[in-house]
């Protein structure tokens, strides 16, 4: 049985801590400051900024939940998760298949309010880490689609994935960079861009509302490990995401989607997608 998590106070939360972390990321000019010093790149004017978004697309109606969720003027849709460790190791965490669900999710959300897979918007998915979670000692791993054979060609598909590592303390990485770095990692303010943080998490430490919130996600939280949740989840996670994939598959198949569509759409095998229909229709004709 693994250890019962001692509840954090309210007013200790750092920026670091997940929940913060989604409440000042509400703030639409922060938060757009926040992924352009992250991203290095312009961020355009961002839309409503939404935490702990869920994302409904599976038969069962089960969720997948999205720290910090939001799209931009362009068009460009970002989804920002803070990962800390708290006792679990790197690999538990399974990030390479988490962002692949996540970018699914928020693929399949896009098309199934039915909009064109051929006008699928621009994607940033990113993991803020207070840890290196690769383990090869950069400041951060971006990954695009890329041809084996010729790396050089890209596949253009519009995606991003980026895990950032806070742990990094090198000094060939843009200076405001580097102190958010120092930020997320230790609290040293530092910067104007932390300064903003750091005041915006004061305020959020004296937000009745918010603190309100906190105390009954820890409950929800808390039921469930005591419940046993806490002690499968590392065992089942891989199941779990096996199997939204094949309930993802099943609910664009269900709304009209052929299999050479979804093939091409998501990446899946022929021989997978096809073995999913073949089985919806043999349930589909043991009901009559």
């Amino acid at each position: 049985m693994s250890k019962k998590r001692v509840m954090k106070n309210y007013e200790e939360l750092r920026f670091c801590d997940d929940f913060m972390f989604g409440k000042v990321m509400e703030d639409p000019e922060l938060c757009r400051e926040v992924l352009e010093c992250l991203l290095q790149e312009p961020v355009g004017e961002l839309k409503k900024v939404q935490t702990q978004r869920e994302l409904r697309y599976t038969v069962d109606g089960k969720p997948i939940r999205l720290d910090v969720y939001n799209e931009d003027s362009d068009g460009t849709v970002y989804d920002a998760e803070m990962e800390n460790l708290n006792h679990r190791s790197v690999e538990s965490h399974q990030l390479p298949k988490r962002s692949r669900y996540y970018q699914g999710a928020i693929d399949i959300d896009y098309m199934d309010k039915g909009n064109s897979y051929k006008k699928l918007p621009e994607s940033r998915v990113m993991f803020v880490c207070t840890f290196d979670p690769f383990g090869k000692g950069l400041s951060r791993y971006t990954f695009r689609e890329s041809c084996e054979e010729f790396p050089e060609l890209r596949l253009e598909d519009g995606t991003k994935k980026v895990f950032y590592n806070c742990r990094y303390s090198g000094e060939d990485i843009p200076e405001e960079l580097q102190k958010l770095y120092e930020y997320v990692e230790d609290g040293r303010v530092d910067s104007n861009l932390t300064r903003k943080i750091e005041q915006a998490v004061d305020k959020g430490r004296k937000n009745a509302l918010w603190r309100t919130q906190y105390m009954k996600e820890w409950v929800v939280i808390q039921d469930a490990r005591d419940d046993g949740f806490e002690d499968g989840m590392e065992q089942g996670i891989e199941q779990g995401i096996e199997q939204g994939i094949e309930q993802s598959i099943e609910m664009m198949l269900h709304n009209g989607r052929s299999v050479e569509e979804i093939v091409d759409f998501c990446g899946y095998s022929y021989e997978l997608v096809k073995r999913i229909e073949d089985k919806m229709q043999m349930n589909m004709k043991s009901d009559f």
